[in-house]
């Protein structure tokens, strides 16, 4: 019963952004995920699959979404706790509280994106590699997590399969490593099963059996902005076959205003994502055989500036023009109790809650490190997570700075592992000791 109430105030902790703000959070792309599903459309970046769990929700103003979100991340987090042996309520309690004052996580829990999935499906793959639950159901519950984030957004697609690769690695080096074996067979069908998820419920919704389309726009917006894609044009044009040949004087800097500016040539003169698709493969396939070593040094630079780059309400802005938008169109009822939330009245200022999280994070990292570097003196559940953790983390860097472009968000979404696993190894340690105490006479 205590560990029900730890894990209900938990929750409750999670949404007290949401609370406070008088709404769900909203992104710029929040209302692009709704507005999929009930318009029976694949948006580009934007799965239908996360679009239907929001659309459920709509009728109470979204916020069935938010407990939800809140809940998995209080289950998961307890679950972590409990399969290192960390059982204590009152210790169970300070790392959630720990985790609600001094980390990015409820304001990603708090918030109608996906974000927050991508690192509940880290805590679920290693939860299923190395420290599967006994009950049947619960493992079942763990797949239907990674499945639901893996249908969710192509970033967690791209680092689940890729946390599936090193984990099928860890398996064959793990006894010459001295580290524990991961099993395979869970976390590679939980991924398997969202892959499937996301091509079936897009074909559900819109009728088309795919993934979500965009990836290849958000590659060429990459190559905009480290300067690859004017070079490639400087060395190819003109070129009839190319279409773009006849902007490249007009291609703005930054790979962002690429995407969304509507003076951008992208979408007022080459008819938009869908239409230039094909021309953005082509110049990135390209591209990448003309200039390899280029490539390469811009996506490690990518991805050590990603690594580091992580404040906390990134994008959590006033006026979120595309969500607006949604909301006026398929939600007007919800219009009043929207724009009378503190964030459309005066976005948010979270300097002063950055002065917290931002060492926190740093501090964390490093302490992980020092894990790492003492692993052999430590048990080995301690460094399997705190090395598992870290591994995300750098395999959603290289994801999100080498192939898209780098910002706090996408870094800030999943960052929070860090403190927790720290947490863990500190709580597992003290726990061992006081076990190692002898009884006083």
């Amino acid at each position: 019963m205590s560990t029900v109430l730890v894990g209900v105030g938990a929750s409750a902790a999670f949404v007290l952004p949401a609370v406070w703000n008088g709404f769900p959070l909203v992104f710029h792309d929040s209302g692009g995920y709704f507005a999929a599903f009930m318009g029976r459309e694949l948006g580009f970046g934007r799965s239908a699959a996360y679009g239907a769990f929001l659309a459920v929700g709509l009728p109470l103003a979204f916020w069935p979404a938010i407990v939800v979100q809140a809940f998995v991340t209080a289950w998961l987090i307890l679950a972590t706790l409990r399969a290192h042996g960390i059982v204590r309520p009152a210790v169970t309690a300070a790392v959630l509280v720990f985790l609600a004052a001094a980390t990015s996580l409820p304001w990603y829990t708090a918030q109608l994106m996906p974000d927050l999935w991508a690192a509940l499906a880290v805590l679920a793959i290693y939860l299923l590699a190395f420290r599967p639950p006994p009950r049947m159901a619960e493992r079942l519950a763990l797949v239907a997590v990674v499945a639901f984030a893996v249908a969710g957004h192509m970033a967690t697609q791209g680092l689940t399969t890729g946390l599936i690769v090193v984990l099928a690695a860890a398996r064959l080096a793990g006894g010459r490593l001295g580290i524990e074996r991961p099993a395979l067979a869970w976390p590679t069908a939980a991924v398997a099963a969202g892959l499937i998820a996301a091509l079936a419920s897009n074909y559900a919704i819109a009728g088309r059996f795919a993934f979500t389309p965009g990836g290849s726009n958000f590659l060429f917006a990459r190559l905009v902005h480290t300067g690859i894609a004017a070079r490639y044009l400087d060395d190819n044009c003109p070129d009839p076959s190319l279409e773009l040949c006849k902007f490249r004087r007009a291609l703005p800097t930054l790979g962002e205003d690429w995407l969304w500016e509507p003076d951008s040539p992208l979408n007022r003169d080459l008819g938009g994502w869908e239409v230039f698709a094909p021309e953005a493969e082509r110049i990135v396939t390209e591209s990448l055989v003309d200039y390899p070593l280029v490539h390469l040094g811009a996506a490690l630079a990518g991805t050590a500036e990603q690594f580091v780059k992580f404040d906390t309400g990134d994008g959590l802005v006033s006026w979120t023009w595309s969500t607006h938008y949604e909301m006026e169109r398929l939600a007007p009822q919800l219009l009043p109790v929207f724009k009378a939330a503190r964030q459309q009245q005066d976005g948010f200022d979270l300097s002063a809650v950055n002065l917290l999280h931002l060492p926190v994070a740093f501090a964390s990292l490093l302490g992980l490190g020092v894990v790492l570097v003492a692993a052999r003196r430590l048990p080995a559940p301690t460094s399997t997570l705190a090395g598992f953790v870290l591994v995300a983390l750098l395999g959603n860097a290289a994801i999100c700075g080498a192939l898209s472009i780098p910002n706090a968000r996408y870094q800030s979404r999943v960052v929070w592992l860090a403190p927790f696993a720290l947490a863990v190894a500190v709580a597992g340690l003290r726990r061992r000791s006081e076990a190692t105490v002898p009884a006083q006479a």
